[in-house]
């Protein structure tokens, strides 16, 4: 995937970056209730993949916030024009290997290539990856058991910068459908602004795959 490196001495955030990357746990997160009222209809009117559609917004959400795509790397900040998705894959053993996605230009060409992604997953039922591989990725997961409003996730030591994402399953609250969503990010890279530009962005793509005019959606 392409990246450029950012120029860290004109780096706005480079206190904030150094001071962050020097702690035991840099990561910062938020669970959130997302409203899929609307895209739920169409994902089961037409009997879409409920997972695969989701994660399609929340790629493109994450895609259109550049610090969600900023890496750190040796020491400085990379930032990929675009990253893919690694999720996890239930398998038939009650445990999950780890699948990746293409970005795809429209919803229907990504539900396509994930379901054929997801196949050829459950094949090789791996959790592993080359660590340089996937330095662009963000890490997704669902939790489709339990509505929840907090998630603690494991995390490596010394601290990754990947995005993480997860879903837990969808309730009903007031006449709307909600989908807790969590996002953890590394604050050497990630503020509570962009965070919120995520949630804002989520909404904005469900809501064009509820219109159906995700294609056009930028």
């Amino acid at each position: 995937m392409a990246f450029r490196w950012l120029d860290m001495d004109n780096f706005p955030r480079r206190a904030h970056f150094e001071y962050f990357s020097s702690l035991a746990y840099p990561y910062v997160g938020t669970t959130a209730n997302v409203d899929i009222t609307d895209a739920l209809k169409r994902v089961k009117g037409e009997k879409l993949p409920f997972f695969l559609t989701v994660c399609y917004c929340a790629a493109r959400a994450a895609n259109n916030v550049p610090e969600l795509r900023q890496r750190i790397r040796e020491g400085r900040i990379v930032e990929f024009d675009q990253c893919r998705v690694s999720h996890t894959v239930a398998l038939e053993d009650e445990t999950f290997c780890y699948c990746t996605l293409e970005n795809e230009p429209d919803l229907a060409a990504y539900l396509e290539a994930g379901r054929k992604a997801q196949e050829e997953a459950k094949g090789r039922a791996s959790i592993e990856e080359d660590l340089d591989e996937s330095l662009e990725k963000f890490f997704v997961s669902s939790l489709p058991w339990l509505s929840y409003s907090s998630l603690i996730q494991p995390v490596p030591s010394p601290a990754d910068s990947n995005p993480r994402i997860t879903f837990g399953r969808y309730f009903s609250q007031e006449g709307r459908i909600l989908l807790p969503v969590t996002l953890l990010c590394n604050h050497a890279l990630v503020d509570g602004r962009h965070i919120a530009a995520f949630y804002h962005g989520m909404e904005q793509e469900l809501a064009a795959v509820a219109a159906g005019s995700e294609e056009k959606h930028e």
